[in-house]
């Protein structure tokens, strides 16, 4: 791992936790925090409720996988750059034009089309297994993703009172869809996984999955006309 160090699901929780109780409401890595807090509770309640085949290789993903975003908030809070598919949601978090449902989107983004194929293949090193033993239960916490995203949408969505910025914002989020997005990310892991043995390439090939996952996100944060939420 080059992540930050890895914790259990419960200490995951923890901290997600006290990052919803310290970032100020309307930021948009509070908004995409407390989505992404929703996902990682459900997934504890499933590691005990016999939903995967694997809740120890899963219960791994799944911290593996928040270590990522962990290390892309302790990045920014230290003054320094996250990485390039992380930066635009960090960049653009208090501007007062990007509708939360943006901020949400485009966290899920950078985490499920960049961070999770690599957390896949993390876990996969780790324990010894190709992702093809693992396809069924990526697919189940997909599954859990797809539900909260839905939920997330349908919360956020602007009501009759907010119809002046409904197209703009149904346009700029119309470029992203989650079920695309797991696609692509199991499409990556597979690439990826040819290339583990390949160091120049595999580095070239993930550097260049970083920055086109950015590039998404920017896209997705296109402020609405400067209106404020």
């Amino acid at each position: 791992m080059t992540t930050t160090e890895i914790l259990t699901v419960d200490q995951v929780v923890d901290r997600m936790r006290t990052l919803a109780a310290t970032l100020p409401a309307g930021d948009g890595v509070e908004i995409f925090n407390a989505m992404y807090l929703e996902v990682t509770e459900l997934v504890r309640a499933r590691l005990a409720s016999a939903y995967f085949d694997d809740p120890v290789g899963m219960a791994r993903l799944d911290t593996v996988f928040a270590a990522r975003y962990l290390a892309a908030v302790d990045t920014a809070e230290s003054g320094g750059q996250p990485a390039a598919c992380w930066r635009p949601l960090f960049e653009l978090r208090g501007n007062r034009g990007v509708h939360p449902l943006q901020s949400a989107l485009a966290g899920m983004n950078a985490h499920i089309e960049n961070d999770l194929p690599l957390s896949v293949l993390d876990c996969c090193d780790a324990l010894g297994k190709e992702p093809g033993e693992i396809e069924a239960d990526y697919h189940r916490i997909n599954d859990l993703l797809a539900q909260v995203e839905s939920q997330v949408r349908e919360e956020l969505l602007p009501g009759p009172e907010a119809l002046r910025i409904a197209d703009p914002l149904m346009h700029v989020i119309g470029v992203w869809s989650i079920d695309r997005a797991r696609d692509a990310a199991w499409a990556t892991v597979l690439g990826l996984w040819e290339l583990r043995r390949t160091p120049l390439a595999y580095d070239a090939v993930t550097a260049a999955l970083s920055s086109s996952v950015g590039m998404v996100s920017r896209a997705l944060l296109t402020p609405l006309n400067g209106a404020g939420y």
